[in-house]
Formats: C-alpha cells, structure tokens, sequence
C-alpha cells in the first residue's frame, strides 16, 4: 500500500507540469483472440501476470495510479489492424480526455476503418 501511495504521488505531481501524456496502448499490434488467456492451465499466475505486463505495460501504472486514460484507434496497421495511443490525464479529469477524444475523431475518422478478414 506504501508504494502505491508514494507512487500515485508522484504521478499526481507529474501532472501538475502536464495536462495529458501520450504513450501505446500496447507494445505489438493486437493480439489474435484466445492468445492471451487467464484460463490458460499451462501457466501460472505469475506468468500470465508477466505476459500481460509485456503486452500492454503502458496501462498498468495508471489502473494503479488512479489516472484516468482514454486509448483511440489513431493509425492502422498494412492489414488494417487498429493501433491504439493512450492518452492519460490529471486525476479526476476525464473531462480532457474527451474533449481531446472528440477532437481527435473530428480530425482522424475512425469509426469507418475495417481489419482485413482473414
């Protein structure tokens, strides 16, 4: 509990200096349906935990931290694979994450973007 105050803490001042930080959503394109698997009997909890922190590990400070984060589709893979940027905010501002959000659509249309069927 200590850590996770002392880390909240710190992010929370780093926010003073910014409103909005841009990171990936994750490391790799998305992955194929049923690649990651909590039910996976093969591997533990401490792998499974290893192989999500590795596939997305942009989001797991802020789902700890408290910091609200909005991920948009902003640009497509060759294949038409959605790549999501996530956008993190002060805490308890949403607000600014949609605005951003609204502008963004406005901008860079995604809602008519379709992956290839494979």
């Amino acid at each position: 509990m200590e850590t996770n105050a002392t880390v909240s803490r710190q992010v929370g001042q780093f926010f003073t200096n910014y409103d909005v930080f841009l990171t990936p959503t994750i490391v790799t394109l998305p992955a194929k349906i049923g690649l990651l698997n909590a039910n996976n009997p093969t591997i533990d909890a401490k792998q499974w935990t290893e192989q999500i922190f590795t596939y997305a590990p942009f989001t797991n400070l802020f789902n700890a931290t408290g910091q609200p984060s909005i991920s948009l589709p902003l640009k497509t893979s060759q294949s038409g694979l959605p790549i999501g940027m996530q956008f993190t905010g002060r805490f308890a501002d949403e607000t600014t994450l949609l605005q951003l959000a609204a502008q963004l659509e406005e901008a860079l249309p995604w809602n008519d973007r379709k992956p290839e069927k494979s």
